[in-house]
């Protein structure tokens, strides 16, 4: 096992930063300095119903190929880049290899949740009662009900803590329940990445920082103290439906277990070093949610008995307190920032949802059929809204009719993140071009879609997909954090990505 484990400071940003797929932006070179024309492109199958360049303009540029051949990735090297507003092909390869998108298939389910859900959606957690409040005690049950709320956060279950306490109520007579049902259980997003993945959580109609629980060590005399919290930014409660014991080994990292009463880790203490801290996936999320509100509770002077997971809400029960989330785009925005894989899948099985679709595998179907239906696309296959399953796939030509056809009236370029570019030296350097992308990140895979203004103000849609999938495949279950050449590759690739379109926007727009 290379490495240690790493120590860094904690706070919500952080938190959905570390939870961003993908290296960072390499530096690359200089852009062509004439402006240059295209040549004809030959309609093929995959770019039908996109216009073509006129055989008039005229290509001295480059070579694409020269420019792939230097950046020796393996695999395939598939592009389409189009006028944003007519969609005329401009340049293309491989245009119709379907290709793992990564993540930025969450673009596609940016689209998808738009348009089932709506702008103006916004996801509700609630605390309910069955009875009247009588002398500051709940004659009944509480019942913490998850609205499928992606962002909700320990602070916002502790300022939930403190409304409740401003109701009035400093107990209960009945029973503390948690629910969840809202949205289906998926117990991991990917059943084929190791356990310890942060990225890869379970999903639920409650869902608390990401179904993330924060894993901190530091050793001293004695040993290492360990320790597992729901940290916030203003309240740090310990949890204690999920424990840790270093074990004397050095591999694996960690094991795990649930068939107890608790989510229980071991880490090997060759990997901890002084001290630090990481997040660890959440298998059980109405337990841990219900186990921080009981925390948090307490602190406001409300006493709840130990937490019981409801299989429904009782009937009759009214709202007490309301916690919604921020509205739907500003929560895509946030997802295609920092690429949050359970936020993608809580937005797409919401729209799926929608349309009476209420299991995993089948929302990726849905899907599917919908970007078919609303674009005549044939090559796409989605197994989830993340992209953090290895078996979905799209064309570059399918990705960018989607670009083209739905997300300039969707508004998808705004809540893109701005990829800027750098020099070799990794500094900051001129900005030739304005790039808004969704970037996607697998082992040997790396991928980067979205919207280009060149100098001259023209506006292209593009997607860059690269990827070596026979060398992923290979790569063994121990190795898949980091696995040998991983990050050299994606380097390549992502440099690749700026080389290309550097290129188009001097020849296209310059």
């Amino acid at each position: 096992m290379a490495g240690k484990l790493s120590d860094f400071r904690l706070t919500r940003r952080v938190v959905l930063a570390g939870l961003a797929a993908g290296a960072a932006w390499p530096a690359l070179g200089e852009a062509p300095v004439r402006s240059l024309r295209p040549v004809a492109k030959p309609a093929t199958d995959a770019t039908a119903g996109f216009m073509d360049a006129p055989a008039s303009m005229k290509v001295n540029a480059a070579s694409p190929e020269a420019l792939i051949a230097e950046a020796k990735l393996g695999g395939e090297v598939t592009y389409v880049v189009a006028d944003a507003k007519t969609g005329l092909i401009l340049e293309a390869r491989g245009e119709g290899v379907p290709m793992p998108p990564a993540s930025t298939a969450k673009a596609i389910t940016t689209l998808y949740a738009l348009e089932h859900l709506g702008a103006t959606h916004r996801f509700v957690t609630r605390l309910l009662v069955t009875g009247p409040v009588t002398g500051g005690r709940i004659e009944g049950d509480l019942i913490l009900a998850g609205g499928g709320d992606p962002t909700l956060s320990t602070d916002m279950l502790g300022d939930m803590a403190a409304a409740l306490k401003a109701a009035g109520v400093v107990g209960v007579t009945g029973r503390f329940l948690v629910w969840g049902g809202a949205l289906p259980f998926v117990r991991e997003i990917d059943p084929g990445q190791p356990d310890w993945f942060g990225y890869n959580p379970s999903v639920s109609g409650l869902n608390l920082n990401f179904n993330r629980v924060h894993f901190e060590w530091k050793r001293g005399e004695g040993g290492y103290r360990v320790g597992m919290d729901a940290r916030g930014e203003r309240f740090v409660p310990a949890v204690y439906t999920a424990k840790m014991a270093v074990a004397e080994r050095e591999a694996p990292l960690f094991t795990y277990s649930d068939a107890g009463r608790l989510e229980e880790w071991t880490v090997a203490r060759t990997a901890l070093g002084k001290g630090g801290s990481r997040w660890l996936p959440v298998r059980r999320p109405e337990a841990y949610a219900g186990d921080v509100f009981q925390t948090l509770a307490r602190a406001q002077g409300i006493e709840l008995p130990d937490p019981e997971v409801a299989a429904a809400v009782p009937s009759g029960a009214r709202a007490i307190v309301e916690q919604p989330s921020e509205g739907l785009p500003e929560v895509l925005r946030d997802m295609m920032k920092f690429s949050t894989n359970l936020t993608a899948e809580v937005v797409g099985m919401a729209a799926s949802a929608r349309l009476g679709v209420r299991d995993h595998a089948g929302s990726g179907r849905a899907m599917t059929e919908w970007l078919k239906a609303r674009t005549g696309v044939s090559a796409a296959t989605f197994v989830d809204h993340s992209g953090l399953g290895g078996a979905s796939r799209i064309a570059a030509s399918e990705m960018v009719q989607a670009l083209v056809r739905l997300g300039r009236q969707a508004g998808l370029r705004g809540l893109m993140k701005e990829i800027r570019f750098k020099e070799e030296t990794g500094k900051a350097g001129p900005v030739p071009v304005r790039v808004d992308a969704k970037t996607g990140t697998l082992n040997f895979v790396s991928a980067l879609s979205g919207y280009i203004t060149g100098p001259d103000g023209t506006e292209m849609a593009f997607a860059i997909f690269t990827g070596d999938v026979a060398r992923r495949d290979a790569v063994p279950e121990a190795e898949r954090e980091r696995p040998e050449g991983g990050e050299a590759w994606v380097r390549r690739s992502k440099r690749l990505q700026q080389k290309l379109i550097e290129r188009w926007a001097a020849v296209y727009a310059g």
